[in-house]
């Protein structure tokens, strides 16, 4: 996956209109964009959204974000779209591979009432939207089959430690917020999940999301999320590796592999070592995934 688009849960128009995005995941929203007296409607809405497009060969992959677990809400997102069975469910406020474990256990209860093979629903976690996730981003490791991919959220962690804004007047992240985003992508690698980087907020300002996204995948993050359907294109461009590189990736991996694999190789006239190759092998992952 490259680019995961939030849609609100609670408007059937924007849930139509983004299966056209080119998104590789659309992340159903029953969380921030639906009021509190909207959940249910929007939890009917997303059901039916999710049923309907179930045996759709080519769409998106379907997640939904439900309502953080110490909301009360959890409970009664899941009993109303699992039985429409999403691919996945993206859990908010995520305080520790702790929450993971509890979310995990919800599903498997979920998947055998509705008859949804074991382990099928994967997770997505937030996983730095409060000042006591930060110390816990590397228990996310192990924590459960079902971990897919960890990103991080600026706005939310603003409010609870009482920051007056996330971003510097040049609009780069100030040091609080670059410190969640580094331990969310040491924590990711870490649990052997995706690094997602965050949203941009700035819909219409396609320049800068282009230089956030290229400076995403140069630190190792490997997806990004979107909030508005234009802005699917620029990020599934980044995140997708050229030809040339692909190319380069393949020579390096069969350089190894005719070596017999040794710790060093040389190729063109440069000596590569292991990192080099592990690097190929994860530009392959990832044309693959802009592949699937």
């Amino acid at each position: 996956m490259r680019s995961l688009l939030f849609v609100p849960g609670d408007s059937e128009r924007k849930l139509e209109k983004a299966l056209a995005s080119g998104a590789d995941v659309l992340l159903v929203d029953l969380e921030d964009s639906v009021a509190l007296d909207a959940k249910q409607a929007a939890r009917d809405i997303t059901a039916r959204f999710l049923t309907a497009q179930r045996e759709v060969a080519s769409r998106p992959r379907l997640y939904v974000r439900v309502n953080a677990l110490d909301t009360g809400e959890t409970d009664a997102d899941l009993a109303a779209v699992m039985a429409a069975m999403p691919e996945g469910i993206m859990l908010p406020k995520s305080v520790s591979g702790a929450d993971v474990q509890h979310l995990a256990a919800k599903l498997a209860v979920q998947e055998a009432e509705n008859d949804i093979p074991d382990t099928q629903t994967r997770i997505l976690a937030v996983a730095t939207e409060t000042a006591a996730s930060l110390f816990n981003l590397g228990t996310y490791q192990g924590a459960s089959p079902r971990l897919e991919g960890l990103t991080w959220g600026a706005e939310d962690l603003s409010a609870d430690i009482g920051a007056l804004a996330s971003r510097t007047p040049d609009g780069a992240f100030s040091e609080p917020f670059r410190l969640a985003r580094n331990l969310c992508l040491f924590g990711a690698v870490a649990a052997g999940a995706a690094p997602i980087d965050t949203v941009f907020t700035n819909f219409r300002d396609m320049d800068g999301l282009r230089a956030e996204s290229l400076q995403a995948l140069h630190d190792g993050f490997t997806a990004k999320m979107a909030i508005h359907p234009a802005q699917v294109p620029v990020i599934n461009e980044v995140f997708t590796p050229s030809a040339a590189e692909v190319e380069k990736a393949r020579a390096v991996i069969k350089a190894f592999a005719a070596a017999g694999n040794p710790g060093v190789v040389g190729l063109d006239g440069e000596m590569l070592d292991r990192p080099h190759l592990r690097r190929a092998e994860k530009v392959i992952a990832r044309a693959g995934m802009a592949s699937a």
